[in-house]
């Protein structure tokens, strides 16, 4: 286990955040994840890390503030935190988050006390949040098993069992083995994602048409310019990266006023320690203008209200029914792996790295090619066994693009 853990660590630093020699990181991480927390420091050091500062996260004193601190505390930012995330990515340093948290948390937290918070997160760390999301920095984000999410991932199964048995579907899922080395691994993923984002990219597409048995019918509209996405990206500086570990998505940005239909969710989605489940949203011109589901139906109103760009999509990702995460068929409650087990889209701020050029444009440049801008960014799910996605071709010619939940080429 010792020596699994130790290339999931390497792995992350390595490929994921690519260190340079004399770069700085910060890692944000649960309190229950300290000794894989401090593996991954100590790797960081290996290869020339100049300092690691770790942000710990703690769910059980985050639902005591959202239940007991004074109202007032939820329409501000710290700014000593402020300052601290956005110094740290003016100076480059390299952002590691190792994700982790009970996907109920906030269950029967006041839903306003939750809105809010967020909106003076968001305007506060704007700063920040540009600087990773136009890859100024390298970023990765990760996870590891905390009790509370096993349990709800394996709820039949005896605590120290559940543990056991995340851990397991995260080793597969990252592509950790006893006997493979995953740096090489991942390099060699990295290159067949590759593969069909350069064909992707080579058909410059105008839009495309989903369709489902569970009623999803919905065109996406694509801005000029767009740019597919996989696997790796680089830093304005030319540092390499990987976002997400796992990683099975191909994704760029819709345009904003683009999209019109149905989309109906294929899995439950987590928001702010509730669970979504079940839900239909209705879009016109690019804007969400109706939302009904079966559970947490409030709490998916709110956030597509936290701002005027949280009511329109960002990210439309493409991943086959037929992968590994998939396959396994576990609901892990946890966007890094579910949304990369299914074909997904995501509303609110689109990445400005989807279009040509964009990461040096300014937000106004951007809003006039049609890239979202918003200070949310949460994935859903919506692949299923029998989606079909349709390409449109600029000049009108229809390309199969998913057949049967999965890739046409």
């Amino acid at each position: 286990m010792k020596e699994k853990l130790q290339k999931y660590a390497r792995l992350l630093i390595e490929v994921g955040l690519n260190i340079q020699k004399g770069q700085n990181l910060m890692i944000s991480a649960p309190i229950e994840c300290a000794e894989f927390a401090r593996m991954c420091a100590s790797a960081a050091y290996d290869v020339g890390c100049r300092e690691v500062i770790m942000n710990w996260k703690d769910d059980l004193s985050d639902r005591l503030k959202y239940l007991k601190a004074a109202d007032d505390v939820f329409d501000t930012y710290p700014e000593w935190r402020k300052e601290m995330l956005t110094e740290h990515a003016k100076g480059g340093g390299a952002l590691l988050n190792i994700y982790a948290t009970d996907p109920e948390n906030m269950a029967g937290v006041d839903h306003d006390r939750l809105v809010r918070s967020e909106r003076s997160a968001g305007l506060a760390l704007e700063e920040y949040r540009q600087l990773q999301m136009s890859n100024t920095v390298p970023w990765c984000v990760a996870s590891v098993p905390i009790p509370s999410w096993a349990a709800k991932v394996f709820p039949d199964a005896e605590p120290d069992d559940a543990i056991d048995l995340l851990w397991d579907a995260i080793f597969n899922a990252v592509r950790v083995t006893d006997d493979t080395d995953a740096v090489e691994e991942w390099r060699n993923h990295i290159d067949q994602l590759t593969i069909r984002k350069d064909r992707l990219n080579e058909l410059n597409l105008k839009s495309l048409n989903y369709k489902n048995s569970l009623g999803t019918d919905l065109v996406v509209e694509l801005p000029e310019g767009h740019i597919w996405a996989a696997g790796s990206e680089s830093t304005k500086s030319g540092q390499v990266f990987v976002a997400n570990i796992p990683t099975e998505e191909i994704f760029t940005a819709p345009k904003r006023d683009g999209v019109n239909g149905v989309i109906v969710s294929s899995m439950p989605f987590v928001k702010d320690g509730n669970i979504i489940e079940n839900f239909k949203m209705t879009l016109k011109d690019g804007k969400i203008v109706d939302v009904q589901a079966d559970k947490g139906v409030e709490v998916l109103r709110n956030a597509i209200a936290v701002d005027e760009g949280a009511s329109y999509l960002g990210e439309v990702a493409l991943v086959p029914y037929d992968s590994p995460i998939s396959n396994t068929k576990i609901l892990f409650y946890n966007t890094l792996f579910d949304e990369n087990a299914s074909c997904h889209f995501a509303f609110g701020q689109a990445y400005p790295s989807s279009i040509k050029g964009g990461e040096n444009m300014s937000k106004g440049e951007l809003d006039r090619r049609g890239i979202n801008d918003s200070i949310t960014h949460e994935d859903f799910m919506v692949g299923t066994e029998d989606l079909s996605i349709i390409g449109i071709t600029q000049d009108g010619k229809q390309i199969p693009i998913f057949v049967d939940g999965n890739f046409a080429f």
